[in-house]
């Protein structure tokens, strides 16, 4: 497959050549490139020659005099232009597998893709790499990766991963190890599985690791309400010892390298770690540190905060259990500025079941079924309720549906580990 050019970026190459959205580049210096690794391998070269599709189904050849390493300045669709590829899996845990029919495509895709991790910080099994995929590996020095381990007990491994190559985990790593490619790690922590004296295990094997693991994320299981394997949810006895276990590894290994997701924190009801515990805060995206980065930028932010408004505004934030603590002390602080009144709307998840709390999964349904009779003047929700670049819930309702249902203004902050947008918002 091309590679489908989706945006033009201004004042760039592409842009003077007039290549446009929808293009797709078929070759460059006559190889096809797979996918971003291959692309911006082809872009280290002062003179290329560029096949392009264009729109019209035209091919169009480009000869380009450039600088070394500069780019055309096209953004593409995927950063895979082959097949994607996919899952070979059957996770007990997997929560593709736990959503109802009707929702969207792309929430049904079960990738396992090494380019993805390399790429963008996907997790990856390692179960289904060829012997051409380790060799491009090591040859490109592709790292850091981000591995989904869970467990590091093989037999352990196969019965949660349903899939008997999960069973080499521990040669992957090895592996890993001498071609010295560094790697994120990720256990999701099933009660009963891969905790108390497994998760000791696994983290003991860790520290065999050290020189190539950058951070491990634990994350508790989601488990939705069409789930039928029977896993268990956490705890506060399971949440406390995770955490407990957590701190007597890194003092162990002596280095901040295990970190517990928040909602460990929220579940054993734990104050949330100080920023050293996150390090770069390289497992944010995991749900790992989110809270952190929200509490220490709103300690900067309330004092650039008005006394007062003009005049009278309510401001609604929508929010889930898993932020619920943080934002009631952000809106206490917002409440003692004059003519501002603000609430939070803790929001309960009808959809895929009260297990579930994070704010990425909240429908647009959810949200007018639990607000319509609250009055809402202005509501303020998290950019990751909606599908990235658009204006649409889990279940494809609209934010301008939920507006006309809400008779209220919907205020989306993009930046969810910042507290900054609150004040456009208040002044707005």
């Amino acid at each position: 497959m091309p590679a489908v050019i989706s945006e033009v970026l201004e004042g760039s190459i592409a842009q003077e050549l007039e290549i446009e959205s929808g293009n797709k580049i078929i070759s460059v210096n006559g190889e096809k490139p797979r996918d971003m690794i291959d692309y911006r391998y082809m872009m280290c070269a002062e003179d290329i020659e560029v096949e392009i599709e264009k729109n019209n189904g035209e091919i169009e050849i480009f000869e380009i005099e450039k600088d070394f390493e500069e780019d055309l300045g096209v953004v593409f669709e995927s950063a895979v232009f082959d097949r994607i590829k996919p899952c070979t899996n059957h996770c007990i845990f997997c929560f593709v597998d736990q959503q109802p029919e009707g929702l969207r495509e792309s929430l049904y895709i079960k990738d396992d893709d090494y380019r993805l991790s390399y790429l963008q910080g996907t997790y990856v099994t390692l179960t289904n790499l060829t012997s051409k995929d380790r060799e491009r590996i090591e040859q490109l020095h592709l790292g850091p990766l981000y591995v989904s381990v869970h467990t590091t007990n093989p037999e352990l491994r196969v019965k949660m991963l349903n899939n008997p190559k999960a069973a080499n985990i521990i040669e992957d790593l090895k592996w890993l190890k001498k071609a010295d490619i560094p790697i994120h790690a990720q256990i999701v922590l099933c009660p009963g599985y891969n905790d108390g004296k497994e998760l000791e295990r696994t983290l003991n094997d860790f520290a065999k690791f050290k020189s190539i693991i950058q951070s491990v994320a634990i994350v508790p299981v989601g488990i939705t309400r069409f789930h039928q394997n029977g896993l268990k949810t956490l705890t506060v006895e399971n949440a406390l010892h995770v955490i407990k276990q957590i701190e007597e590894f890194n003092k162990k290994v002596k280095k901040h390298l295990a970190m517990a997701s928040d909602e460990f924190f929220i579940k054993a009801d734990y104050p949330v770690p100080e920023r050293k515990y996150y390090g770069d805060f390289a497992q944010i995206e995991d749900g790992v540190g989110a809270l952190r980065l929200l509490m220490d930028d709103f300690e900067k932010t309330k004092k650039k905060l008005p006394k007062s408004l003009n005049k009278a505004k309510k401001i609604t934030f929508a929010t889930t259990p898993s932020a619920g603590k943080v934002m009631l002390e952000i809106i206490k602080e917002l409440n003692k500025i004059k003519n501002l009144s603000c609430e939070i709307a803790e929001l309960k998840n009808n959809f895929f079941g009260d297990n579930v709390i994070v704010a990425g999964l909240i429908t647009g349904n959810d949200l007018i079924n639990q607000l319509k009779d609250k009055n809402i003047e202005n509501l303020v929700i998290p950019s990751i309720m909606l599908r990235p670049f658009t204006q649409d819930f889990l279940d494809n309702i609209t934010v301008e549906e939920v507006e006309k249902a809400l008779c209220c203004k919907i205020f989306i902050v993009q930046d969810i580990y910042s507290s900054r947008e609150f004040i456009d918002i208040i002044k707005s």
